[in-house]
């Protein structure tokens, strides 16, 4: 009788490795120089198939991303792109924008902790991927070889999930999706949507090892070489590959900012600003009724005038408004009303005695 053989299977196995070292980096410094002497004093060295993880403050740092004024609000205006959403807090006003470097985040990435001493605020790399490609080259030519890939990464919060995670903001010479369509999965049917944003996923652990505090802007990930590919099979788009766009941006707007911008109030213009712009938190209906009259009687000609409202310790949130103008400009004032009622979470009846209109609204904001 012989021995049955029994095939074993190693383990699969990821190391992320966090790189101390790296001094305070300042602009005109030659980041890969410094990277590279980070990784060799751990006693390390860049191996094929190695990833290298960079977080995106060095790079800007390195390459003198540093705004011009120390007013922050100021510089996230002037790195919008567009405003995808808005909301008041105890701060002022916060928004979701577009970038310049495309990415959608809060504040356009502005960044005013750990950037040296005094006011100074850093904005991210202009082309993430250009800066991830321009970092590789050099790491290359003190590792003697290109067989690895770079990751600059940003952190940013996600719709629906609370807190932050990084996120692949560039890379180069890595794949950053691992698109299984097509592929049969593992009871043989086929896979149609799933493609795995890796670099992101990479982006993520490798902040495990980095933090927030402990300045430790570099991580090397080992154990995933299938993931670095010779440059011909790897998409030059890098990261970008990541950005929904166009048609297949199915978060273009935030809904409530959707329908306010239908009535002329889009997120990030005056109009939004003179009309009011929602709070995170609770606020008296009476604050939101008025908020959506006027946002209702924003493009009219004739703006209605408010004869009586309620305070905001009143149970009911009313308001009685003088209308002019004809039937035509009542029914459309009415119908703007409903849309701006339900971009404050509120309905309202309403009774009408010539051209008076009284509005009484109830709802729980959410």
């Amino acid at each position: 009788m012989t021995d049955a053989v029994v095939e074993v299977q190693a383990f699969p196995v990821v190391s992320v490795i966090g790189v101390r070292g790296i001094p305070e980096v300042v602009a005109g410094a030659d980041l890969a120089a410094l990277v590279h002497a980070g990784i060799a004093g751990g006693g390390l060295a860049i191996e094929p198939g190695d990833i290298v993880v960079v977080t995106s403050k060095i790079v800007s740092k390195a390459h003198g991303r540093y705004a011009d004024s120390t007013d922050r609000r100021a510089v996230v205006a002037a790195e919008t792109v567009r405003v995808v959403a808005e909301r008041m807090t105890s701060t002022g006003a916060t928004r979701i924008v577009e970038g310049r470097c495309g990415v959608v985040s809060a504040a356009a990435g502005v960044d005013a902790s750990n950037t040296g001493a005094g006011e100074a605020i850093l904005v991210l790399p202009e082309r993430p991927d250009e800066a991830a490609e321009q970092l590789r080259a050099g790491l290359a030519l003190l590792a003697g070889h290109d067989a690895f890939g770079v990751i600059v990464t940003d952190t940013a919060g996600r719709p629906w999930r609370g807190g932050q995670t990084d996120f692949a903001l560039g890379a180069a010479g890595v794949r950053v999706i691992e698109d299984y369509r097509g592929l049969p999965d593992a009871d043989g049917r086929q896979l149609d949507v799933t493609a795995i944003a890796v670099a992101d996923e990479l982006a993520a652990a490798a902040d495990l090892v980095k933090g927030k505090v402990e300045r430790i802007p570099v991580a090397l990930v080992r154990g995933l070489g299938r993931l670095v590919a010779p440059d011909s099979s790897v998409p030059r788009d890098g990261a970008a590959r990541l950005v929904r766009r166009g048609p297949g941006d199915f978060f273009a707007m935030g809904h409530i900012e959707a329908a306010r911008a239908a009535l002329g109030a889009a997120p990030g213009s005056a109009e939004s600003v003179a009309v009011g712009i929602r709070s995170v938190g609770a606020e008296p209906g009476s604050e939101r009724l008025a908020r959506a009259v006027r946002l209702a009687a924003l493009t009219l000609t004739d703006t209605p005038s408010v004869l009586e409202a309620s305070g905001d310790t009143e149970p009911e949130a009313r308001v009685v408004l003088h209308v002019p103008g004809d039937d035509v400009d009542l029914g459309r004032l009415i119908a703007r009303l409903e849309v701006a009622l339900w971009s404050e979470g509120l309905t309202a009846h309403a009774e009408r005695a010539g051209r008076v209109l009284t509005l009484r609204a109830n709802g729980s904001g959410g």
